[in-house]
């Protein structure tokens, strides 16, 4: 039976505390499109992602209607490029980033991830031609999204896929240098990637997925920091309760449009994630959720245990909401996309160590961060290097999304507008790991992978 109270509270999360599906993305195989000329296999690329996803838009702005949900986006997903393009020349593959922008634009969607390699444990030659020309690839279409694992739990840590990462990196804040660096927004580093991740701009469809499939990315920090503030100064153990039967409703409205989504589209229900994705808009702040706990700042002494605490009750509440959840799922910390954190970081009360020891804890890692445009190349990658290693120490998911913003210094801020927002250039410690970092190699795997 359906309770009235129920109907007018999830109205309520919507109309004030920003509730919203931040994302309807089709995770489409291109395994049947593999080819050893270039033009046939884009040609096939191009003809498979635009009939899979043909009525994808038009189902999601009718199923927002149809329950008065707001979907911010309908994105694609694919399989990694680096693996169905083989052994094409880095032009080859610029040639298929081409097309996929191609796909989208005849779409509609707002991006297509995808553009993507495994190289945990080594690099094809394929592998190396696709990274070797993600700069070009980014710099040159808007909605094409990109993601490297360079490392996992079972596999260790591949230090030259790192070092390579880094010079990546630069390379995407020259060639956007115009554009406030924005390539580098478009490009995340992984360790344990998942493989039915939403969310952009890591998401990919993985090897072991089905031919389509449709997954939901929820959101709702307002919703929960909303909870926290009514049910005032009770003690952690019932704070937790709230947090997590305000998951579970957050994520019941992410399983109800996946659910009808999937019908209308014929395609197989994936998953749904239930991270706590913010954005720049008012009150819709995981850092409001912690200081709603609590905290005077966001980065303050006890910020950990305050996020250990909310990732925990989230995936809690999540869980018991629908049969299928995946993804990342947790709360998520990007510095730009997150009004709490932009101002926490512009008064100084949260540094880039609070940042990485908050990823301990929480989904992700360290996402969308500014940092000054001239940082060595060497330092990137022993930033990177060190967020993978939590990631692996602790089989869990992490990445880094780092934004040297070219011609900007620290105290300074570069705007990317929309959902990206606002990020305030971060200092560093640029003491250098140049050394360690060109040793090169494997970091061998932690013991406690050793499970079978």
């Amino acid at each position: 039976m359906i309770n009235t109270q129920d109907v007018l509270e999830t109205i309520n999360m919507i109309r004030e505390e920003c509730l919203d599906i931040r994302t309807i993305t089709m995770g489409i195989s291109l395994w049947d499109c593999v080819s050893e000329d270039t033009d046939r296999l884009c040609d096939k690329i191009y003809d498979k992602i635009t009939k899979k996803a043909e009525h994808l838009v038009k189902t999601g702005s009718e199923i927002e209607k149809m329950y008065g949900i707001p979907i911010v986006n309908k994105r694609v997903s694919v399989t990694p490029v680096s693996l169905i393009g083989g052994a094409a020349t880095p032009d080859g593959y610029l040639k298929i980033a081409h097309t996929l922008q191609r796909a989208s634009d005849t779409l509609g969607i707002n991006f297509i991830g995808g553009y993507s390699a495994l190289v945990q444990k080594g690099m094809t030659e394929g592998a190396k031609n696709m990274i070797s020309i993600i700069p070009e690839a980014l710099s040159q279409t808007r909605n094409v999204c990109s993601s490297v694992n360079v490392a996992s739990t079972k596999a260790g840590i591949n230090m030259d896929a790192i070092a390579l990462m880094g010079s990546t990196i630069k390379r995407c804040a020259y060639l956007t240098r115009d554009e406030n660096s924005i390539a580098c927004a478009k490009l995340v580093v992984f360790a344990n990637v998942p493989e039915d991740n939403p969310f952009m701009a890591g998401a990919f469809c993985g090897i072991g997925e089905p031919d389509a499939a449709i997954n939901v990315g929820v959101s709702g920090p307002g919703v929960v920091a909303s909870a926290i503030r009514r049910a005032g100064d009770c003690n952690l153990s019932e704070l937790a309760d709230v947090i997590k039967k305000t998951a579970f409703k957050i994520t019941r409205v992410g399983q109800l449009v996946a659910n009808e989504a999937a019908k209308r589209l014929n395609t197989p229900f994936g998953i749904v994630d239930l991270s706590l994705a913010p954005t720049p808009a008012v009150g819709d702040s995981v850092a409001y959720i912690l200081e709603e706990m609590g905290l005077e700042s966001c980065g303050a002494h006890g910020t950990t245990a305050a996020l250990a605490m909310l990732n925990d009750a989230v995936k809690k509440g999540g869980v018991m909401a629908s049969s299928h959840v995946g993804g990342l799922s947790g709360a998520f910390i990007p510095v730009s996309e997150d009004a709490g954190m932009i101002a926490a970081a512009e008064r100084g009360a949260l540094t880039l160590e609070k940042l990485e020891a908050m990823t301990a804890v929480c989904s992700v890692g360290l996402d969308m961060i500014a940092i000054p445009g001239d940082t060595p190349e060497e330092v990137i990658d022993g930033i990177i290097a060190d967020e993978i290693a939590i990631g692996v120490v602790n089989t869990k998911t992490t990445a880094v999304r780092l934004i040297p913003a070219y011609g900007k210094k620290a105290g300074e801020s570069v705007s990317f507008g929309g959902l990206l927002g606002t990020a305030p250039i971060m200092d560093l410690n640029t003491y250098s790991p140049a050394r360690f970092i060109k040793r090169g190699g494997r970091i061998p795997a932690p013991i406690h992978s050793l499970k079978n």
